[in-house]
């Protein structure tokens, strides 16, 4: 029988959500340990913009879940205001003719009630938010309640608060192994070390289908491949983070194929970031030169004036993909000890905070802030098509 451990949990994973998880769960009065394979912000939170967005989510549990952050993430830039790099510079999706600007208008409406700020902006307002932007646009939202963080240093800010208050961190390690009594996860167990705790959370992002595999069980996350151009420093050409209508069909799509839809916006040190690619090719890390000229072409297409910019160098990524499009967050109840907190997609950074504080209350036994039941791991996910790809 494993000895008595005081951790409270382990969590597995020392990316953004991770990080959050650790967070709120010291901030609960619990006693952690996280553990990771690499360094904070390794994975995924490494390769991300640091979009904090609702612009994108229909109404529904994730928006429910996007505005939970975004309030977060407001406290969380007044307590840590430099350290972060929290930016509300705000969100315009654009429509280039009339029948996409009313998909958008029916959009909007379904946000608002939800609570979101959807201002529509006529042509002539588009010019005076992004005087940049190509002309002819028939319109689109203004979305004011979209901001950024410098994901891997929110991701390392919230561990650094969390091991002040108590929070072990391993890093470098990884976990080969589950500790399980009696059908019951109490630890992890590594190369060099064992940790117990009558908790372990799975904040593994793409991995999460590992973690739930050396549990015994399943959770079908995979990863689907994006990747970003970055240009040289220019001058803030672009205000707010841009994107046209049909990025938002992207992310709800569940097509392997390559997509891409330009998001394009500055960043306070000069460079621009383009994005964003979507494809399910498994973990293959190539690079990929014909969703590279796609992004570029599109971005121009949005801003002329970046059409002779230089890119200066690309990186890539893999969001932690699941096939509803809603993340995994909360006690497995097919086996007990366990909890997942993955399968955010591309919406991991801006759902983290969210995400510890609903880990936080499952671990600590609080009223959670919202109904947790969409996201609960052992719903039925349906049959996945394409690639599920190696771990590397």
């Amino acid at each position: 029988m494993p000895k008595r451990s005081s951790l409270d949990a382990v969590i597995v994973g020392a990316g953004v959500v991770g990080a959050a998880c650790a967070y709120y769960a010291t901030r609960a009065g619990l006693r952690v340990a996280v553990i990771d394979r690499g360094s904070v912000a390794g994975g995924t939170t490494g390769a991300g913009e640091g979009n904090l967005l609702v612009s994108d989510k229909e109404a529904g549990p994730e928006l429910d879940l996007a505005l939970l952050s975004a309030g977060l993430w407001r406290e969380l830039a007044a307590a840590l205001p430099h350290e972060i790099e929290y930016e509300d510079k705000g969100g315009l999706v654009v429509a280039p003719d009339e029948a996409s600007l009313e998909a958008l208008r029916s959009f909007a409406k379904g946000q608002r009630a939800a609570g979101v700020t959807a201002v529509e902006a006529g042509a002539g307002d588009l010019r005076e938010l992004e005087p940049h932007l190509a002309p002819g646009l028939a319109g689109g939202f203004h979305y004011p309640q979209d901001a950024q963080v410098q994901p891997a240093q929110a991701a390392a800010r919230l561990l650094a608060a969390s091991a002040a208050e108590g929070a072990l961190v391993h890093l470098g390690e990884e976990v080969t192994g589950l500790v399980v009594e009696r059908g019951t996860v109490r630890g992890v167990r590594t190369r060099t070390r064992e940790l117990l705790a009558p908790a372990v959370v799975n904040a593994a992002g793409t991995w999460g289908g590992r973690i739930a595999e050396l549990a015994g069980t399943t959770l079908p996350v995979l990863p689907r491949r994006g990747f970003v151009l970055v240009t040289e420093p220019l001058p803030r050409v672009v205000r707010h983070k841009v994107y046209a209508a049909d990025y938002i069909a992207d992310v709800a799509s569940g097509s392997a194929a390559l997509q891409s839809s330009a998001v394009v916006e500055g960043t306070p040190s000069g460079p621009v970031l383009i994005g964003a690619t979507r494809e399910r090719v498994g973990f293959d890390r190539s690079l990929s030169v014909a969703a590279l000229r796609r992004l570029a072409s599109q971005a121009a297409a949005l801003f002329p004036v970046l059409a002779d910019v230089r890119v200066l160098r690309t990186y890539h990524g893999f969001r932690p993909y699941l096939p509803d499009h809603l993340p995994a967050i909360g006690p497995d109840p097919r086996v007990p000890g366990l909890l997942h907190a993955c399968g955010h997609e591309g919406a991991g950074i801006g759902l983290a905070p969210a995400t510890g504080v609903l880990i936080a209350a499952a671990l600590s036994g609080a009223e959670p802030p919202l109904d947790p039941a969409p996201f609960k791991p052992d719903r039925p996910f349906g049959r996945e098509p394409g690639p599920q790809g190696q771990q590397p």
